[in-house]
């Protein structure tokens, strides 16, 4: 009996969430624009338009009519999160002697060639929003509004102060002192050894292809991710011509992996470890916009891979 026949409920979920990013996954490199300009870090950026689409597909389930224009029903959708991420941590009580950073004024350290980016860093939320929906997506003032909840008299009031407001770039944070597990990690992947890969991880250890699928388990990230990156996978066409390689790198403060094929990098991976072991991989590969903002930062070559498998029905 097939795994559909056995769970109708989840084949037809499926069936719907393909239906649903066929209309709405082009608009994605609109949304990661606007997540980032938001967010001011690609890495929440991403994390943004991965809930955003995951909220927009739960919300057309329970409307009585399709959005007008999904373009801009998207970004009103990112937008309340957006707001309501602001709200929150604003309103979190801080633990005694911690000061709670201000999401609205807090500026991420820029290169120099995007230094125009970091206007928008010290405007308030609302502000925020209302520049780059009008100036950057051209937006009329009624649908900037509209994504905002709000009338278009707040919008002409928030466009006239946030247009008022300028910032100087900061400069780039050092490098970070690399922990050894993370140099182990590449000496170990680029000598192809799993067992000395897996040994770097915890046994609780997850390996995140966000908005694609998760690896839950040393012993599974091994198996599956590891594996197939390591030495392809020929049933399902991925067939290695030459070894991939990887790279740890500074990228805004943080230490990142880069993974090679050949002479150009295919995927950037965060890390994140418990002790002097890692407890969690998140892999940029399905990441188009991330993997190119990271990979021309670093001034190396790459290729981007859309947003799931070619062969994804």
């Amino acid at each position: 009996m097939s795994t559909e026949s056995q769970d109708p409920l989840g084949a037809a979920v499926k069936a719907s969430w393909r239906r649903f990013l066929d209309t709405y996954e082009p608009l994605r490199p609109d949304l990661y624009r606007y997540c980032r300009q938001l967010t001011r870090s690609p890495w929440d950026a991403e994390d943004m338009a991965q809930e955003t689409m995951s909220r927009a597909f739960v919300s057309l389930g329970i409307m009585a009519e399709p959005p007008r224009s999904p373009r801009a029903w998207l970004f009103r959708v990112a937008s309340n999160l957006w707001l309501n991420r602001v709200r929150q941590t604003r309103e979190a009580p801080a633990p005694d002697g911690v000061e709670v950073p201000e999401l609205a004024t807090r500026a991420e350290p820029r290169a120099t060639r995007e230094a125009a980016g970091t206007l928008l860093s010290q405007l308030s939320p609302q502000e925020r929003a209302a520049v780059v929906l009008k100036d950057a997506f051209g937006l009329s003032l009624e649908e900037t509004a509209e994504a905002l909840s709000t009338t278009t008299g707040a919008i002409k009031a928030a466009l006239h102060r946030g247009r008022a407001k300028l910032v100087t770039s900061e400069p780039d944070e050092p490098a970070p002192v690399a922990p050894v597990v993370l140099n182990a990690f590449c000496d170990a992947f680029n000598a192809r050894d799993l067992d000395r890969l897996t040994a770097l991880l915890l046994d609780t250890a997850t390996l995140e292809y966000p908005g694609f699928k998760i690896e839950s388990g040393a012993q599974a990230v091994r198996d599956g991710s590891f594996k197939g990156t390591l030495f392809g996978c020929p049933e399902g066409g991925y067939v290695l011509v030459d070894p991939p390689r990887c790279e740890l790198r500074a990228h805004r403060g943080e230490s990142i992996f880069l993974w090679w094929l050949g002479d150009e990098v295919h995927a950037v991976v965060r890390i994140e470890l418990d002790g002097e072991r890692i407890a969690r991989l998140r892999n940029y590969y399905h990441a188009p916009e991330v993997l190119t903002e990271v990979c021309r930062e670093l001034d190396v070559p790459f290729r981007t891979h859309g947003y799931r498998p070619a062969a994804s029905p």
